[in-house]
């Protein structure tokens, strides 16, 4: 069974230039069905489950969609958290508070705050997330306590309780990781869905732990 599954949730703007709609209505759609998946992924006893929200790159799209993210974020984040709290699932942001607006940030908190003590399935948001950045973050502190080896690089990622990715997959017919936990996807599968994630069904999860447990993992041996 995956332990630890990871999405690059890709495609919003895509879908939302086929329907016809504004971008904005893509990065709505997105988050309903990331609220979705996780229910889904949830009942198939996954332990971790990871998407790839917003990068530190994306800053460089339109200033107006990147404001549309942050609100919808911002404003959906809290009221989510309760949602999940009810369903014993915790919840965590991967990343960095650079260029954030506070109010978001102190959102952020709270949502992580209240799901603390919740036991189940961790989902976590990787939001204004680099993989080099991570990476480079832990080596600092690494290096201040006088040592950088693969242990205490790994000591130091964002949130190092979180496991090694099992399986990443990507939406949207696009075949690369952009950046996505990078020290974490050292030996994960990787899978490649063409379709956009507004359109990611309980099917295609079933597809993805159905190709998992097919694969043969020997992690270098």
């Amino acid at each position: 069974m995956i332990n630890h599954l990871g999405i690059i949730a890709d495609g919003n703007r895509r879908w939302a230039k086929e329907q016809g709609l504004p971008t904005f209505e893509g990065h709505r759609k997105g988050l309903d069905t990331l609220e979705k998946t996780v229910d889904l992924v949830a009942a198939e006893g996954v332990k971790y489950l990871t998407f790839y929200v917003f990068s530190t790159e994306n800053w460089g799209r339109n200033s107006t969609e990147v404001s549309f993210i942050m609100s919808l974020i911002k404003n959906r984040i809290l009221g989510y958290a309760k949602e999940l709290k009810e369903k014993n699932l915790r919840f965590i942001v991967l990343g960095t508070k650079d260029r954030l607006n506070p109010k978001l940030v102190s959102f952020l908190e709270q949502a992580e705050k209240i799901t603390e003590d919740c036991t189940g399935m961790t989902v976590s948001f990787c939001f204004n997330y680099g993989g080099e950045q991570e990476i480079a973050d832990a080596a600092k502190i690494a290096a201040r306590e006088g040592e950088i080896t693969p242990k205490t690089i790994r000591k130091h990622l964002y949130h190092p309780e979180i496991p090694n990715l099992d399986m990443v997959v990507r939406t949207s017919g696009e075949e690369r990781i952009s950046g996505f936990m990078l020290w974490r996807s050292s030996y994960a599968e990787f899978m490649f869905i063409k379709k956009y994630f507004p359109d990611l069904s309980a099917k295609d999860i079933k597809k993805i732990i159905e190709e998992y447990n097919n694969r043969n993992r020997r992690f270098g041996k």
